[in-house]
This record gives C-alpha cells, sequence and structure tokens, in this order.
C-alpha cells in the first residue's frame, strides 16, 4: 500500500516537473512564470488528481489508497437515486439553458432601443442578482414559493434556476450589442426585410459570440448550483449538487466515481469548444462543400455525447400494476447515507409503489421543513426530535393492529422515555456515543480509571478529537463532572462549559464532524467522541482501534420512524414500517450502514459474522448511568450558546 501511494506521488510530482521545465515557446521564460503555473496547476488540479484516483480505490476509504477497483463505479451506475440526480441536473440546465438564453438575449436587445434612464435602471436591478448572496436569493425564493402555495419539487426548482441564469445572460449579451451599428437593422429593413427576419438574419448572427457566452455561464451556473438549489426543491427531487452534498456526510466513494466522469465530460466539451474553432479558421480557405462536410464529426461527436449522458441516466422502472400499492408514492424522510442499497428497491418491487426518499443533514432542518407543512409519509428523526414532534403533534399514533414488527425489536430500544409504549415510533437504528481510540497509544487502563476525563489528560495533548455538536460535547462534560445528560441545572450546564473550556485550552484539540471516520480509521489521533456506529466501520477497518464506553454513562441514542400528521398513505406507511424491521430488510440495512439494527436477530447475527471482534456494533449494557436525550429547548439554547464560545475558545488557542 506505502509503494502504491509513494508510486502515484512520485507520476504527479514527475508530471508538474515535466510542465515546469518544458519550454512554452520558443523564447526563454524566466523561473518566475514558471513557479507562478506550477503553483497554480498544484492548488487546482492536485485535489481532482486525487479526487479521480481515489475513485477507483477497492477500500471506502476516502484517503487510503488500498488497491485498484471498479466497484464504485458498478455502484454509481446501479444507485437509482444518484442516476436520477444526474438526469435531474442536466434535464434542469439544459431547459434553464435554452429559456434564460432566449429570454435574456431578447431582453437585451429591448434593452438596447430602450431610453437610457429605463436602460440603466434595468441594468442595475439586473446586477443585484449577481451582487447579492445566493444564500438570500435561495431564502427569498423559498419564501415566494411558500407564500403563494406551491409545491416544492421539478417546477419551482427550474424556475430558480432560470431567474438566476438570466442576469448573467443579459450581461454576456449586451457587449455584443453595444458594439453594432445602431442603424444595422434598419439598413436590412430597408433592403425588404420584416423586423423579425432584421433580427434573425442579421442581429443574432452578428452577436451570437455574446449569446453562446451566456448560454455556457447559465449552463455552468445551474449545472454545479446547490445553495438555491437545495431550498427550493422537494419531493424527493434533487441534483447532483445535493446528493452530493448528503453522500459526503458519511463515507461513500461513490461521489469520487460520479465526480470523475462528470469532470471527464466537462473535460471532453471543452476541448471540443476550444479545438473545433481553431480548426474551422483554419479550414475557411477550403471549399464550401468541404466545410460541409467537416460538420460531421462534430455533429456524431454531440450526438455521441448525448447518448453517453442519456444512457448514464436512463433508469427504466417496471412496476405491476397488480400489486396491492401500485400507482401510489411513499414520500420518505431520512438522514443522508443512511439506507441499504437495496432497501427501498426491493420494497418497490415487493409493494408496486414507488419510493421517493429525501436527505436532511440535522434533525433541526427536518422539523423545519415538517412544520412549515412539508408532507411526508414516513420520518426518521432522532430521539429528542420524536419528543418535540410529539409534543407539537405533527406526528400521528401508530395503528397497533397494522404494526406487527414489535414482537422482533430487541427491549433495550423499545419503550424508551421519549415514547414510553411505542404508540408513536418504531425503531430504525439505535447506537450509544463513545470513546474510539488507539490501542497502540491509548492505555485501556487510563479508559477504565479516568472515562471521559481522558479528553483532559495531558499524555495525549495534541492527539485527540472532539465531535462538533452541542448535544454531543456537553453530553461527555456532563458525565465527567458526574450529572445528568439531561440536567436543566445552569450552575452544573456552566461546569460543563467551563471543563469543555479547560479541555480546548489545555489539550489542544481538533474539533470535527464525520471526518473522524476515515482519520481514526487511519489513527491520525489517539483517541475521539465517536457514535458507536462510525466506530464499527473504523474497527472494522483498522484491528489497531478500540470502542469504550465509561462506566459513568453515556448516551444511547435512537433513530426511529414516525408517521406525520401530513401523510397522504398512512396504509402503506405502515407496510413500510414493517418491512424495513423485518429480517430480511434490517439485514442488508444494518451491515450495509454498520448502525446496530433493532432487530434482535439481525443484531445478534451480525455481531457474530459481519462484526464479529467489534464491541461498538452490540452496545448493550446495563449501566444505570446511561441515559437517552430528552428535548428541553431552553436548555439546548443554553448549550448552543456556550459551545459557540467553546469554538472561538478553541480557535484563539490554535492562533496562539
Amino acid at each position: 500500500m506505502k509503494k502504491e501511494k509513494r508510486s502515484f506521488l512520485k507520476i504527479l510530482m514527475g508530471l508538474m516537473l515535466l510542465f515546469f521545465y518544458l519550454p512554452m515557446n520558443k523564447k526563454k521564460i524566466s523561473i518566475g512564470p514558471k513557479l507562478y503555473i506550477t503553483l497554480c496547476f498544484i492548488f487546482f488540479y492536485l485535489p481532482i488528481g486525487f479526487m479521480i484516483v481515489f475513485s477507483f480505490n477497492s477500500s471506502k476509504s476516502l484517503t487510503h489508497f488500498t488497491g485498484f477497483s471498479m466497484q464504485w463505479y458498478t455502484k454509481m451506475l446501479s444507485d437509482a437515486s444518484m442516476m436520477e440526480s444526474l438526469y435531474i441536473t442536466i434535464l434542469v440546465a439544459v431547459i434553464a439553458t435554452v429559456i434564460s438564453t432566449v429570454v435574456g438575449t431578447i431582453s437585451a436587445i429591448g434593452l438596447s432601443k430602450s431610453k437610457k434612464v429605463v436602460h440603466d435602471l434595468i441594468m442595475q436591478i439586473n446586477d443585484f442578482p449577481l451582487m447579492n448572496p445566493e444564500i438570500v436569493t435561495a431564502i427569498g425564493l423559498m419564501l415566494f414559493f411558500i407564500t403563494f402555495n406551491i409545491e416544492k419539487g421539478f417546477a419551482t426548482l427550474l424556475l430558480a434556476h432560470i431567474a438566476f441564469c438570466i442576469p448573467y445572460v443579459i450581461l454576456s449579451v449586451m457587449p455584443k450589442i453595444r458594439s453594432l451599428d445602431p442603424n444595422l437593422a434598419d439598413a436590412a429593413m430597408d433592403l425588404g426585410c420584416t423586423p423579425w427576419m432584421a433580427l434573425i438574419k442579421v442581429i443574432v448572427p452578428q452577436i451570437m459570440p455574446g449569446i453562446v457566452s451566456g448560454a455556457l455561464i447559465a449552463f455552468t451556473m445551474s449545472f454545479d448550483d446547490f445553495i438555491i438549489s437545495y431550498f427550493v426543491t422537494g419531493k424527493g427531487i434533487k441534483n447532483l449538487s445535493i446528493m452530493v452534498y448528503t453522500m459526503s456526510k458519511r463515507v461513500n466513494p461513490s461521489i469520487n466515481a460520479i465526480s470523475t466522469l462528470i469532470v471527464i465530460f466537462i473535460t471532453i466539451v471543452l476541448i471540443l469548444v476550444n479545438v473545433v474553432p481553431v480548426i474551422r479558421e483554419k479550414r475557411k480557405v477550403q471549399t464550401t462543400e468541404l466545410k460541409e462536410k467537416n460538420k460531421a464529426p462534430r455533429i456524431i461527436a454531440g450526438i455521441v455525447a448525448a447518448c453517453v449522458c442519456m444512457g448514464l441516466v436512463f433508469v427504466q422502472k417496471t412496476t405491476s400494476s397488480t400489486k396491492k400499492y401500485a400507482g401510489q408514492t411513499l414520500h420518505v424522510y431520512n438522514a443522508g447515507e443512511y439506507t441499504g442499497e437495496n432497501l427501498l428497491s426491493n420494497f418497490e418491487k415487493q409493494t408496486g409503489c414507488k419510493v421517493v426518499m429525501d436527505l436532511f443533514d440535522s434533525n433541526e432542518q427536518m422539523y423545519i421543513k415538517v412544520a412549515n407543512g412539508e408532507a411526508y409519509d414516513v420520518l426518521i428523526p432522532s430521539d429528542y426530535m420524536i419528543e418535540r414532534l410529539k409534543q407539537e403533534k405533527l406526528i400521528q399514533p401508530l395503528d397497533q393492529d397494522k404494526i406487527t414488527c414489535l414482537e422482533d425489536i430487541n427491549d433495550s430500544v423499545k419503550n424508551l422515555s421519549y415514547d414510553p409504549n411505542n404508540e408513536y415510533s418504531v425503531p430504525y437504528f439505535w447506537g450509544s456515543v463513545g470513546i474510539v481510540y488507539d490501542k497502540t497509544k491509548v492505555s485501556e487502563k487510563d479508559l477504565k480509571e479516568q472515562g471521559f476525563n481522558i479528553f483532559l489528560n495531558q499524555k495525549y495533548k495534541g492527539d485527540i478529537y472532539l465531535y462538533d455538536s452541542e448535544r454531543d460535547s456537553f453530553m461527555m462534560a456532563l458525565k465527567a463532572l458526574g450529572y445528568s445528560m439531561n440536567t436543566d441545572n445552569e450552575k452544573e450546564l456552566a461546569e460543563a462549559y467551563n471543563w469543555l473550556l479547560e479541555c480546548v485550552n489545555t489539550m489542544s484539540p481538533e474539533i470535527v464532524t464525520d471526518e473522524i471516520i476515515d482519520n481514526m480509521a487511519q489513527a491520525r489521533k489517539a483517541l475521539g467522541l465517536i457514535y458507536s456506529g462510525d466506530a464499527t466501520y473504523v474497527m472494522s477497518e483498522n484491528e489497531n482501534i478500540g470502542y469504550y464506553m465509561p462506566n459513568k454513562g453515556t448516551n444511547i441514542w435512537c433513530d426511529a420512524m414516525v408517521i406525520p400528521q401530513s401523510s397522504k398513505h398512512v396504509d402503506l406507511a405502515h407496510e413500510f414500517i414493517n418491512y424495513v424491521s423485518s429480517y430480511e430488510a434490517a439485514y442488508g440495512n444494518s451491515s450495509y450502514v454498520g448502525y446496530t439494527s433493532p432487530n434482535t436477530e439481525v443484531m445478534n447475527d451480525l455481531a457474530q459474522n459481519d462484526f464479529k471482534g467489534i464491541n461498538a456494533y452490540n452496545p448493550i449494557r446495563t449501566n444505570k448511568y446511561d441515559e437517552v436525550f430528552n428535548y428541553n429547548a431552553e436548555t439546548r439554547k443554553i448549550m448552543a450558546n456556550y459551545w459557540a464560545k467553546v469554538k472561538i475558545a478553541a480557535s484563539n488557542a490554535k492562533s496562539e
């Protein structure tokens, strides 16, 4: 492995040295410009090079190359959700480009004929969206759609893209219009042209470079947009940017594979755009017949490129009309990268329905959408959020006659404090929060004696990870101090705050989120705070990594399936909950994601097979100090305020 990595680095360095010493032209160029170009090359293209290399990695690691494999391309192409996202991205980009180019060009021509006051005013208005922060535009569009009760989905996504692409087209076309002879159109009409013919035959050809430039900018802006798209879409409609964002929250090298294909596609397009005009210029002296023949390769190349794109994104789905739920669409809202490979497709085959899954990156984001009336059939929130949804009557009680899976659920995750009788929820995944550690660096004696206080042990200064979450960080501090993690005592919360301040000021920790997964798999630090499911993956990648749950107690968490009040397919939602909890579905789900299944039989089988010897997978224990988070809005605000101060202190400590 090390040899492979060294070989790759040698190749990259060789290419850069070659680039550095190759003459740019026949004249000698000083070292300075060469050095500048080389540094630019490294800065912009080395990350892309790493991404391409790791798209062929045989393991899930995003930083550790273990061998060549095409598995991530295979998984990418077989992932219906990813292919659908690619299809949506291309479709929206093409339609938005065509419409915005036509509208923007006509608007620019019209503005050129308007009075100066009107022209200047509209151009100022046109420039405003370009200077306006995207997040402001995104929120504005979202509120607009909500105000007029426009259901978010493909239509709202397309309208938003058209809206923010038009100003770029106008800005690109206007300089070409200014360079035109203002009497050109009049001259054409004097010679017999109609206004429409003068526009099409005279004006448009003259400003075509500006139109093409505007179209390319519009396509690029639409293709890679994330922020605006994220706020204006819904009902499972998502583009590639949103898909990659949700996938990046957990380890999934398929994002490298699809990104590599996009880079290759863009490279081909750029080559065609830049090379074809050069070839055309060189062949202007040839006959018209020959020039017409030379159009064929470009047409063929365009057709081939289009066929390749359509081949990648086309997913044929057949559903038997004889199935009970044929024609129904189940809308599920789940965390990103939290679903087995075949879970949804198998359920679709079994029931005849279509499943659309939206992804969220936090319980709070999920809550905002549900509270604002976004309709889903099944939600998969965490324990404390379920309690909040119950209090605000945003979820409905389960029909116990339709729920047949509870007898398969382990008693450890049934009847928990947030839902004492499982009236509203059925567990999806569960686990704990504990300490992941390098067995070669960390003493197990220290862990047993100190528990979470090991994060204050100077022996491990500069060698620890803290998790960027106020809930989990305060849980750790409160447990280290011997308090309940659900305390609402302000004095105890202040003590926990001071404990965390001491940690960041004296221990030089690195505050991370999901980066800890890959980093600890490579044993880059001695220890860190981690979720048990993530620890399962880390331990499966590195046998020298262990997982420890302190004796003073920790957080036992549970993510569970609930049915919101807005559900339009309640019977199908119950069917989905039963299916996910079944042995076959739960086994595939848990073995793929790595988090502990609430199905007792699945949990035991995986603990003895796929995850044998990995204690993080089955964190069941009887410890009176273990707790489940309760929902307390006021306490959460206090923690959030304190945690912001802790992060500022950590940043200041690093700069000193």
